[in-house]
């Protein structure tokens, strides 16, 4: 679920809407639909499809000043203009977007709505339907709201209009990002401020388990158990960066949250009319001609191109090889008969990589580039060319190109392969799985206090592919917080690593890989038998209740990408806690662009 703009005020509502929303497409998306209040009853707008489309199907003769929008992402149900938001309650008093997953929506429908007819397949529908309920069986709205929420399990973002309250507007937060414009002779409700940046720069905040009833004059918050909580607002200064950024305090933050949204984006970008996923066929060709792989780069991406090793070799069967760019250059190995280069940079300006293409395309060898900006230097001079079409990157520490990086690569190897693999299926539950892992924060948060706070040093340990995310997480967590930390193979504790545990030295273990579960968890124990305290990251299906970190389930091969998420917020909130400067830490830049 991606972006929710309301609006209630004096104005016609329909273009405010409609550009906040254009304002969130970023967040990638597959259906859209605004609700607009004329007075008498609520009309929807909604289907397949782009905000362009959205603006072809409204009546324009309709006028309201109270209404809201939303775009989705399908999780609950095939994007199409049924399961598009908004929804409505039966006899339609309610209209209701929703970002967000409601995880108890099958035991809700059988303890509620036996007797309702639902005509979507969605989430957000149920809540539709609850909230009449309790509201027919004699519950006041705010009351009923509250119920609702003290139902729900997950994560949600609701606005609410109710056609028998045409001056107000509800909203309510559990996980999901909501804040409330303040305007003057207006209010706005938004999933983020760059939907309401047009409008105003003051904003209210709300917490989770918080409730709101807007007007077009006044704003009141209250908690779960209805009592008003007195809130200040703030102000957003933004200019042209900062509305990139909203209202998080740092862009690594704002990156971490949207690489669900990137891995949607990615999926929708490279997929066909049919709905089938789309690789240019010189580059499948460049792959299956070759007789090996030599994936070029430096510092996350070399470690996302760790990741597509095994991927090109496990699914097509391709040898590969990994190597950095700066070692490249100037000890190049011997090569095979006839070797591809893939290059990984997600500015496509770093200098280690172009002297590396330099080199290769004097000898006439075929090159394939994957870069997150069109028309970079890396981008003009391959032969081929792949976007990760994940959006501007400012903070130093790379996160969502990191996982951009590993999308595209397991794309080119499932399309290079004739593996039978539903990987557009398999992304998106893995993106569901991350929009999960970004909204328990505070989990992350409490972890980074109790383990990282006060240390020295710190060591990631795995194996298999947990061992490429162990070395990645390494890098995040000393790059930002200037921890000294390195990511190993658990198999090598013995073989030297583990003379440098001592009492109290943290050791984040990853655990996603069934073949190596016991494996990694015996080193766990050698770890813990010399006074390490240890934070494990594991896969649910193969999970210990002493586990601290779970990851929703998702195909093995696509857990680099659950994973990335906590190792990424781990290293945030140490950071965080260090006063660190975390979107531009010392002594590095964005962009290598000299050796």
């Amino acid at each position: 679920m991606c972006g929710i703009v309301g609006y209630i005020g004096t104005e016609d509502v329909k273009e405010t809407i409609l550009k906040g929303l254009e304002r969130l497409e970023y967040r990638g998306y597959d259906s859209a639909g605004i609700a607009l209040f004329d007075g008498d009853q609520v009309r929807v707008f909604k289907d397949e499809g782009r905000i362009a489309h959205l603006r072809d199907i409204i009546d324009y003769d309709v006028k309201s000043t109270l209404g809201m929008g939303h775009t989705r992402w399908a999780t609950h149900g095939k994007p199409n203009k049924i399961n598009s938001h908004p929804h409505q309650s039966i006899e339609k008093r309610f209209t209701i977007v929703h970002n967000g997953i409601i995880e108890n929506e099958e035991e809700l429908k059988e303890r509620y709505l036996k007797n309702i007819k639902l005509e979507s397949e969605t989430d957000t529908e149920v809540v539709a339907q609850i909230l009449s309920k309790f509201t027919t069986e004699g519950e006041e709205v705010t009351l009923a709201i509250r119920h609702l929420m003290s139902e729900i399990e997950g994560s949600y973002a609701l606005a609410i209009i109710d056609k028998y309250n045409k001056e107000k507007m509800y909203a309510a937060k559990n996980k999901s990002p909501l804040l409330i414009g303040k305007g003057d002779g207006f209010n706005m409700i938004g999933s983020d401020a760059m939907a309401m940046v047009s409008h105003t720069n003051e904003f209210y905040e709300l917490d989770d388990g918080e409730y709101v009833e807007i007007t077009k004059d006044k704003v009141e918050i209250f908690n779960i158990y209805g009592v008003k909580v007195n809130r200040d607002t703030y102000k957003a200064e933004l200019d042209s960066e900062d509305i990139e950024k909203g209202t998080y305090p740092h862009y690594m933050l704002k990156e971490i949250d949207e690489q669900p949204f990137v891995i949607r984006r990615i999926i929708a970008e490279y997929q066909d009319e049919n709905g089938e996923l789309k690789l240019d066929q010189d580059i499948i060709n460049k792959i299956k001609n070759s007789d090996r792989i030599y994936i070029i780069a430096c510092g996350t991406s070399y470690h996302a191109g760790l990741v597509g090793k095994y991927y090109f070799e496990s699914i097509t069967g391709k040898p590969a090889e990994v190597h950095v760019s700066s070692e490249f250059v100037y000890n190049t190995p011997i090569l095979s008969e006839k070797p591809l280069f893939i290059f990984i940079s997600q500015s496509g300006e770093t200098a280690d990589s172009r002297a590396v293409l330099v080199k290769v395309k004097k000898l006439g060898y075929p090159t394939i580039t994957l870069t997150n900006v069109k028309g970079s230097t890396l981008y003009r001079e391959t032969d081929n060319q792949l976007l990760l079409y994940a959006g501007p990157e400012i903070a130093v520490a790379s996160t969502k190109a990191y996982t951009a990086q590993i999308a595209v690569l397991s794309i080119i190897a499932v399309k290079a392969s004739n593996k039978d693999i539903d990987l557009i299926k398999e992304l998106s539950i893995a993106a569901s799985v991350m929009e999960a892992l970004c909204d328990s924060k505070d989990l992350y948060k409490d972890l980074a206090k109790e383990y990282l706070s006060e240390t020295r040093n710190c060591f990631y340990i795995g194996r298999h592919l947990d061992y490429y995310v162990c070395m990645e997480a390494a890098l995040k967590l000393k790059e930002i917080s200037y921890i000294q930390t390195e990511g190993f193979a658990a198999g090598e504790l013995k073989h030297g690593t583990i003379a440098l545990i001592e009492e109290g030295t943290p050791v984040i273990a990853v655990i996603t890989q069934e073949i190596i579960n016991l494996n990694t968890r015996s080193n766990i124990k050698e770890v813990s038998a010399r006074g390490a305290n240890v934070i494990t990251i594991s896969r649910k299906s193969i999970s210990a209740k002493s586990d601290q970190i779970v990851l929703g389930d998702v195909n093995e091969f696509l857990t680099p990408l659950a994973a990335a998420v906590p190792i990424q917020l781990l290293a945030y909130y140490a950071a965080l806690d260090r006063g660190c400067d975390i979107d531009k830490p010392r002594n590095l830049a964005k962009s290598v662009t000299v050796e």
